[in-house]
């Protein structure tokens, strides 16, 4: 049998699909990455607007995402469209405290899917910082404070479906995971279709409404409950 090869490369193709598939599902609009990545000596945060977290477990690295403001505001505004909110009640600056907030919530759900990705597909274990979302006009370099093992930097861009650019960067150990054996992925669940099963009211309460904390704390117990927590 012939060994299958995961390296760091592999593992940011995984990230740049977690960035496109999240971004591009919760604005409802065609978020894409380049066929190209580029090879960088070190991760900056740049204008306008940068946010960073870190990972460690099976591997440690620094993840940074540094929008444009016409970016930011785009993803932004679709973003609050498919959630409902009336253009009158938009921000329209990337300075907003609501943009900010968005954007690290957005960064959070992409670090989310990876790390599911990293768990499933490559059998470790990663967990990462919160997020930090900054409003910045010049250039700042970031790193991680402990010695990567052999670290490898890597920047790819992103476009949005009005074309405005944004960039990944990326830095983690230099690794590679060798797939000795077949096994099979776990099988995913929709969380959604999971809770429907339990029929109406509180079982109802879509994942989404969970996730921004709109349960109430007696429907979110009945849930629980339901589910046999």
């Amino acid at each position: 049998m012939t060994s299958q090869v995961i390296t760091s490369d592999d593992i940011l193709l995984k990230l740049c699909h977690s960035v496109s598939h999240v971004l591009s599902s919760t604005t409802a609009s065609q978020v894409s990455h380049a066929a190209m990545v580029q090879s960088i000596t070190k991760t900056c945060l740049k204008p306008d607007l940068g946010c960073f977290s870190i990972f460690d477990g099976g591997f440690s690295g620094l993840v940074v995402i540094n929008f444009s403001a016409p970016a930011a505001v785009e993803i932004y505004q679709a973003y609050m469209t498919q959630m409902g909110m009336p253009e009158a009640e938009f921000a329209f600056s990337h300075t907003s405290d609501e943009v900010g907030d968005v954007m690290g919530e957005l960064m959070n759900q992409i670090l989310g899917d990876f790390i599911v990705k990293v768990n499933k597909e490559l059998q470790t274990s990663i967990n990462q910082s919160q997020p930090k979302m900054l409003t910045i006009n010049k250039e700042l370099t970031i790193s991680i404070d402990t010695n990567l093992d052999e670290a490898v930097a890597r920047r790819v861009a992103f476009k949005t479906a009005r074309n405005h650019i944004f960039y990944l960067e990326f830095a983690m150990d230099k690794t590679e995971f060798i797939k000795l054996a077949h096994f099979e992925n776990d099988e995913e669940h929709d969380p959604d279709a999971l809770l429907a099963q339990h029929g109406s009211g509180a079982g109802s309460t879509t994942w989404s409404q969970a996730i921004n904390g709109t349960v109430v704390v007696d429907e979110a117990d009945d849930l629980l409950k339901e589910l046999g927590i």
